[in-house]
């Protein structure tokens, strides 16, 4: 059968050129088990020859999936554009959906005027599901997805009731006993954190595991603690003030690697050497930041691009209401040794 250069190939020209029915050719390029391996392999070579791409909108009437899925996180947009560990969690749900064939809808929602806007679209039927990043206390975020019929996967723990959540998480705490028992181990004794923002619970979570590894109280981790709010200047002050708090510091412990560049900055300034006067360990082992501190950047590794794909695979297994044996899910964490510790 020949088809004319102009004409957008259809399903009927698929399934003429394979020598099936047009109802085998849907259910083949639909993914359905119910095809045999001959007619699998007629259909895709067809495709292939005719450069056939399925009509979307048709197919979404039909299937009433849209093949979109929204992925939203509640921060402000220079958060997002200047940490590159939102980078990486942008690029790796961008790739790990276009391995399914679905279409990433990115949406920022951090004010009032952005929540109502996202519950709008959300409702309106655009997207099938949705992979939310909202780790904030009293996050508006949560409250708008709870109340739509959406299936949606968390990245780590909202705040509040997890009953019935999806989601996948890393061991923050675990990364975090990790971190601090490596400086004890390393003959350190004055062990300092400086944590991310307690409105977290990545943050709580990371600053429960130094606690915990140093069996402190609350005073005592009053006095070895700052908060660093997860940014790079946050870091550099909140080293600089745990050195006049605590002069004797030989080791800290940085909730994130972009908060550690900083607390580097302010050791450099204060002319303590590293790993020699203060050993110091970060978390993330982000690729754009640990490799290219000076010294390069003992850090707890929590692979991003391995839990948006597990948030994925998670989302697209409620999307074809298959069992889902563990709606939360844990991913382990690792300490990657460079010369700062």
């Amino acid at each position: 059968m020949l088809v004319s250069n102009h004409a957008r190939p259809t399903l009927e020209d698929v399934a003429a050129r394979a020598g099936v029915s047009r109802a085998t050719a849907s259910r083949v390029l639909n993914a359905s088990p119910r095809v045999s391996p001959e007619a699998l392999e007629a259909v895709n070579a067809a495709v292939s020859a005719l450069g056939y791409q399925p009509n979307r909108a048709a197919r979404a009437l039909v299937t009433r999936r849209t093949g979109a899925v929204a992925v939203l996180f509640s921060e402000p947009e220079p958060k997002i554009f200047d940490d590159p560990h939102f980078a990486r969690l942008i690029r790796a749900g961008a790739r790990a959906l276009a391995d399914v064939d679905v279409q990433m809808v990115l949406m920022l929602v951090h004010s009032p005027d952005d929540q109502a806007r996202a519950h709008r679209f959300l409702a309106g039927g655009h997207v099938d599901g949705a992979l939310v990043f909202a780790p904030h206390r009293n996050d508006e975020v949560v409250s708008v997805v709870k109340k739509l019929p959406l299936p949606v996967v968390y990245a780590g723990k909202p705040w509040g009731s997890l009953r019935g959540m999806h989601l996948v998480d890393n061991d923050n705490e675990g990364g975090a006993v990790l971190a601090t028992e490596h400086l004890k181990s390393l003959g350190r004794k004055k062990i300092v954190h400086v944590s991310g923002p307690l409105d977290e619970l990545s943050a709580i979570d990371r600053l429960n595991g130094f606690k915990s590894a140093l069996s402190l109280d609350d005073k005592g981790v009053a006095r070895l603690t700052e908060d660093g709010g997860f940014t790079r200047e946050g870091g550099r002050k909140a080293m600089s003030a745990l050195l006049a708090r605590v002069p004797a510091l030989d080791a800290v412990f940085v909730a994130s690697d972009l908060m550690a560049a900083g607390a580097l900055e302010s050791l450099h300034e204060a002319g303590r050497r590293v790993p020699e006067d203060v050993a110091v360990v970060g978390f993330d082992d982000h690729v754009a930041i640990a490799e290219h501190t000076s010294p390069p950047l003992t850090s707890v590794r929590q692979d991003s691009d391995e839990q948006v794909k597990h948030m994925v695979e998670h989302l697209m297994k409620l999307l074809r209401d298959e069992t889902v044996k563990r709606k939360q899910q844990m991913l382990p964490t690792v300490l990657v040794r460079r010369e700062s510790a």
